[in-house]
C-alpha cells in the first residue's frame, strides 16, 4: 500500500474515533454556540428581569428546550442562580429520533461521548454516567451515540449551564415511553446508585449535583394536528388555562409519587404511548424525573422536595426576543396555528 494511501486510511481512522470523543451540534440555529452572542442574550434578559428566585435549597428543576429567542426569558430566571458542578439531564426522546432508533420504550438511554458541546469548550460527561450503566439491571437502559446525537432536548440545556458555570460536567439521560409502574422501577435504582455515589463522595444536592428535566409543554394547533379547543385566541387561553392547572395540581408544592401518577393520568390516554389532554413532549421526561429526584433525596438525605413555578409562558404570548448578531435564529413559526408553551419549575428540599 502506498504512503499516501496508508496515511488516508489513518486519517479515516482517526476521524471515526475522533468522532466518538465528541458529541456534534444537533441544532446551531435555535441555541447558541457562541459567547459574545449568549453575553447579549443574558445582558438583555437580566435587564429586564423583575423577579428574583432564591437559590438556597434548589436541588431540581423543569427547563424548557426550545429556541433560545422564543423560550430565553422562560429559561433565563433558573440557570442564572444555578452553581453545581455537576448535573444529571433528564432529556426527551422525540418522536423523530425514536423512529431513527427503532422506537424503544421501557428504558434509558446513555451515550459514551467524553464531551459535549459548550459555549467555550467541551462539556465533560461525569463519570456518574459510567456508575449508572454499572449500577442498572442491563434491561433498564440501551446504550446509543446515534440517539443522543440526533435528539436536542438536553443539548440545549447546555449552554446555559456553561455559561454560568464554565466548570459544570453533565450526565445525559434520555427517557423513553414506559408505563408508570417501569418508571417507578427504573428511578427506584437510578436512585440508589445516585444516592450512594453522593454519600461517597461526599455530595449535596444543589450545591454540588443538581436534577435537571427537560421538557416543552403543549404543542398547539393544526400544524401539530392538535386543537382540542379549537382555534383562535378563544382556544390559546382555553389551552394555557389547562396547562397552568396542571401544573398547580401535579408540579408545585410538596411533591409525592401520587401527584406524578396523576400527572401522567392527564397526560396518557388509554395506554402511555398515548397524548390525553395536552401534547407536552415532557410526557415521560418529566414524571420520570420527579420520581427519581424524590427517590433520591430520600435516600441521601431523607427530605422531600417541593416545586414552585418561576415561569410559564408560550411562543404565541412571547414572539420572539428582537435581538440580531447573536448567531441565532428560530427553527419554527409562532402564531394560533403553531405554539408551545413552555414553564421553568424549581424544587427544594423541604
Amino acid at each position: 500500500m502506498k504512503a499516501s494511501a496508508v496515511f488516508a486510511a489513518a486519517l479515516l481512522v482517526f476521524s471515526a474515533l475522533a468522532a466518538q470523543e465528541a458529541r456534534p451540534v444537533r441544532d446551531d440555529v435555535g441555541f447558541c454556540w457562541d459567547p459574545a452572542g449568549m453575553r447579549r442574550l443574558v445582558d438583555y434578559l437580566r435587564d429586564r428581569e423583575k423577579d428574583h428566585f432564591e437559590p438556597e435549597g434548589l436541588v431540581a428543576a423543569v427547563a424548557p428546550h426550545d429556541d433560545y429567542l422564543l423560550a430565553g426569558r422562560v429559561d433565563y430566571p433558573l440557570f442564572e442562580i444555578l452553581r453545581a458542578k455537576e448535573v444529571v439531564v433528564f432529556g426527551v426522546t422525540h418522536g423523530t429520533v425514536r423512529r431513527e432508533i427503532g422506537d424503544p420504550h421501557g428504558v434509558l438511554i446513555f451515550d459514551e461521548f467524553k464531551a459535549w458541546p459548550g459555549l467555550t469548550g467541551p462539556v465533560a460527561a461525569s463519570g456518574l454516567r459510567e456508575a449508572l450503566k454499572k449500577g442498572l439491571d442491563r434491561s433498564d437502559y440501551r446504550v446509543s451515540d446515534k440517539a443522543h446525537a440526533l435528539e436536542h432536548s438536553i443539548e440545549a440545556q447546555v449552554p446555559w449551564l456553561q455559561y454560568f458555570n464554565p466548570g459544570v460536567e453533565i450526565t445525559p439521560v434520555m427517557v423513553t415511553g414506559m408505563p408508570f409502574e417501569k418508571m417507578e422501577e427504573i428511578a427506584a435504582r437510578v436512585a440508589e446508585v445516585i444516592a450512594a455515589e453522593m454519600k461517597a463522595r461526599g455530595l449535596v444536592a444543589g450545591r454540588d449535583i443538581f436534577f435537571l428535566i427537560s421538557a416543552d409543554g403543549n404543542h398547539y394547533g393544526q400544524d401539530f394536528d392538535n386543537s382540542p379547543f379549537g382555534e383562535g385566541e378563544a382556544a390559546w387561553r382555553a389551552a394555557r388555562a389547562l396547562d397552568q392547572r396542571l401544573i398547580r395540581d401535579y408540579l408545585t408544592g410538596v411533591m409525592d409519587q401520587g401527584k406524578v401518577e396523576g400527572l401522567t393520568k392527564e397526560l396518557w390516554g388509554r395506554t402511555f404511548l398515548d397524548y390525553r389532554n395536552t401534547y407536552w413532549c415532557g410526557k415521560y421526561s418529566v414524571p420520570f424525573g420527579l420520581l427519581a429526584v424524590q427517590k433520591i433525596l430520600a435516600l441521601a438525605e431523607n427530605r422531600k422536595v417541593s416545586g414552585s413555578l418561576f415561569r410559564y409562558s408560550d411562543s404565541y404570548s412571547e414572539g420572539a426576543l428582537p435581538l440580531t448578531k447573536t448567531g441565532m435564529g428560530l427553527t419554527a413559526p409562532f402564531s394560533l396555528r403553531h405554539w408551545v408553551s413552555w414553564f421553568s419549575i424549581g424544587y427544594y428540599r423541604e
